[in-house]
């Protein structure tokens, strides 16, 4: 009585095989180029973008205010203005956020109001950046009466990235084993605790992982900012919540647009401005998540 062979293959099966690993060293062949392209094109644009803008940072650059003649032209009031909108949109969006997703993720009910919730975050998290300025523009700068302010930029820049934190939080919290809350609970510790002293420590790289990229994405939009009334130029930094403002992305918008000599360049060196500016917040994630890792 013979018994069959598990590694018996016919000439069939061995065909197959041989066909499926052709189609997946093919698919990892494109899936290399595009990024190698995409890399490329990355390149070319900054290496324009420095070429362009670099020997135009300089102190007086970011010192002076607007100006109509590119070399009096300076990003104070649109740096300052960055500052002021992004900080008070993280201490807005963050607690708010982080609170949301520990909420839903830890202590809610798994209930149909709590399906519709997530379904609606996560919808809201696409939702085009335009539309986010036509609700702050009726909301809080015509019926809050708030104006063309620095705290309405805030309100509308955190109803933007809310969904962002909370669904990133609640990946970063839903990546935590589950022994470790049940280790917890072991040893007699609440829900609360296992939260507070377990779970989210244990998730604290993701979590701002989440803040930075929802931050950035903050920083880099002009659209919602335009449609509340932000100014292209203005020779004053906010000093106030109420104060009026412009950041840096509509200064890029404003002087890529102009065809007056020099501003092209102008343009390019608030570019790397920003880009710094990004660069410095990716870096401080960066140190917090090796800081938390050594610990």
């Amino acid at each position: 009585m013979s018994t069959l062979n598990p590694l018996h293959t016919t000439p069939k099966t061995l065909s197959n095989l041989a066909r499926r690993r052709a189609v997946e060293k093919a698919f990892a062949f494109v899936c290399l180029a595009a990024t190698c392209l995409g890399l490329l094109l990355l390149v070319v644009l900054l290496w324009g973008v420095f070429q362009d803008g670099i020997h135009w940072v300089n102190a007086n650059f970011l010192t002076n205010f607007g100006s109509r003649t590119a070399t009096r032209a300076g990003i104070k009031a649109g740096l300052y203005g960055t500052i002021w909108v992004i900080g008070f949109t993280g201490l807005l969006a963050i607690p708010i956020g982080i609170a949301a997703a520990i909420y839903l993720e830890e202590m809610a009910p798994k209930n149909r109001l709590t399906e519709f919730l997530q379904t609606n975050i996560a919808n809201l998290a696409g939702v085009p950046s335009i539309v986010y300025g036509l609700l702050g523009l009726a909301v809080f700068v015509h019926f809050l009466k708030f104006g063309q302010s620095v705290l309405s930029g805030a309100l509308t820049m955190s109803l933007l990235i809310l969904p962002t934190v909370i669904l990133t939080t609640q990946e970063a919290l839903r990546a935590v084993p589950s022994s470790l809350r049940e280790a917890s609970y072991g040893l007699g510790a609440t829900q609360w605790q296992t939260i507070r002293h377990q779970v989210v420590p244990a998730a604290f790289s993701g979590i701002i992982t989440g803040i930075i990229l929802s931050l950035s994405r903050a920083i880099g939009e002009t659209a919602p900012l335009i449609t509340i009334g932000a100014f292209s130029s203005i020779s004053r930094v906010p000093e106030r919540l109420q104060s009026e403002f412009t950041v840096l992305p509509i200064l890029i918008f404003n002087w890529t647009t102009d065809t007056k000599e020099g501003f092209k360049n102008v343009a390019a060196a608030t570019i790397i401005v920003l880009l710094g500016v990004l660069l410095a917040m990716n870096s401080l994630a960066i140190y917090l998540r090796y800081r938390r890792r050594t610990l």
